[in-house]
């Protein structure tokens, strides 16, 4: 670093991580500071120290205690950090104080989930959701922006007009920029919809890949579909939707929707900027709750990943829980083994366990189709096309120019069966 404190290389920013470690909290602190860094790295942050500290009640000044605060103060003066990050959400006066006591830039958690989806975000919706979030997060510390207009006189009458002007100046843009995003994203969400009601008038069921971020959702989505999605061992490598066709063993084809990843500690601004974006989750037939069965605390994952999910309108949705990572892992370890039967066990690397998956995607799927006997002119190939690819037909017998149909299909093509056709019979 220069005098000035700013870097003269162009290497990567050197980060201290700073966790504390509550009675109450879900997650050891331990754990938490290593998703943390894992964090940190999907960012670009090097990771050059770690601190954390035992606290039942936080400090309404600088959070951690006057003596961690030092002791990260040196570590930052050791290891030539250039930024402190906390595991935990910081108020803005909180933010502000450790930045003076620290010398250098401090940001939580929030800040750098919300930085990670700035960088990855890559369709238009995407960007304006992670912008809105940003600016959202921004909104309540702008005061600190503008710090340096307090020192411009040694203080006395008129000495904070300029400061307070420039402050609602710059309040008043972040406003209209934020009002000016909602309404590009009503816009987005408008030819959404319709993109939606198309897919709904091609009535095949939609499967929601869920669960907690680096899961193996993406790589579980190339197994099943070959979709090409970006697979990498990194949190939220994934953010846009990716919608393919899966045709199940007994020939119904499903929508399989691979969505944006949960976490412990998901800032509030980001889950409300993507609600819209997670349609795909609150409008499914079914979501496969993908759960990494290697890991320790994964039935954790599985509450945060609950929690999101009530949060979003998805609560109720049925679902089916995914122990991915299955190689991994032994029959007789695993904290993913003690969910029991109920779970599907698969390893989207190896594909061992993928034709149950589709089994019981299919008899799930089952459970809410309904029967319908129809005689079709035996030149409406069209709708017998649709019966294959929305359910299932049971049975088939041509007479002269007549076709007597028996299929299994989604109440919705059952209607449309019963309108165009009202000799059709129907049964649950």
């Amino acid at each position: 670093m220069n005098v000035d404190g700013q870097r003269l290389d162009e290497g990567p920013e050197r980060a201290v991580l700073v966790g504390v470690d509550r009675p109450r909290d879900p997650i050891p602190v331990a754990e938490s500071l290593a998703e943390l860094r894992g964090l940190a790295d999907t960012a670009g942050l090097m990771t050059v120290g770690e601190a954390s500290q035992v606290l039942r009640r936080a400090h309404p000044a600088t959070f951690v205690g006057a003596g961690k605060v030092q002791e990260v103060h040196d570590l930052v003066g050791a290891e030539g950090a250039d930024v402190v990050v906390f595991d935990d959400p910081l108020t803005p006066a909180q933010q502000r104080n450790l930045e003076k006591a620290l010398g250098c830039k401090v940001i939580d958690r929030s800040a750098l989930i919300l930085d990670i989806f700035a960088q990855r975000a890559r369709s238009l919706e995407g960007k304006l959701q992670v912008e809105l979030a940003q600016l959202q997060y921004l909104l309540p510390r702008l005061t600190r922006q503008w710090t340096h207009l307090s020192r411009q006189r040694g203080g006395g009458v008129g000495t904070r007009g300029p400061g307070e002007t420039q402050l609602e100046v710059d309040r008043r843009r972040v406003r209209e920029r934020i009002a000016q995003l909602r309404r590009r994203l009503l816009d987005v969400e408008r030819t959404r919809g319709l993109h939606a009601a198309e897919r709904r008038s091609t009535p095949a069921p939609t499967v929601a890949l869920v669960g907690y971020t680096n899961a193996g959702k993406s790589t579980l989505m190339n197994a099943l579909t070959r979709a090409g999605v970006l697979v990498e061992n990194r949190l939220f490598a994934t953010l846009d939707p990716t919608v393919r066709r899966l045709r199940l063993p007994d020939g119904l084809t499903v929508l399989l929707a691979d969505t944006v990843g949960f976490i412990y500690k998901l800032p509030h601004q980001l889950v409300q900027a993507f609600k819209s974006t997670l349609e795909h989750v609150r409008t499914a037939d079914i979501l496969l709750h993908v759960v990494d069965a290697s890991h320790p605390a994964c039935q954790e994952h599985m509450r945060v990943t609950d929690e999101v999910l009530a949060e979003i309108g998805a609560g109720d949705v049925p679902r089916i829980i995914v122990l991915n990572k299955i190689d991994r892992v032994g029959t007789d370890n695993g904290a993913g083994w003690a969910l029991g039967d109920e779970a599907v066990r698969v390893s989207a690397m190896t594909g061992e366990g993928l034709d149950r998956l589709c089994t019981r995607i299919e008899r799930v799927l089952d459970m809410g189709l309904q029967h319908v006997r129809v005689e079709l002119p035996a030149n409406r190939g069209d709708i017998l096309s649709l019966l294959r690819r929305t359910g299932r037909i049971l049975e088939e017998e041509y007479d002269d120019d007549v076709v007597h149909v028996t299929a299994v299909v989604p109440p919705n093509v059952a209607g449309r069966i019963l309108k165009d056709w009202p000799q059709a019979s129907r049964r649950g």
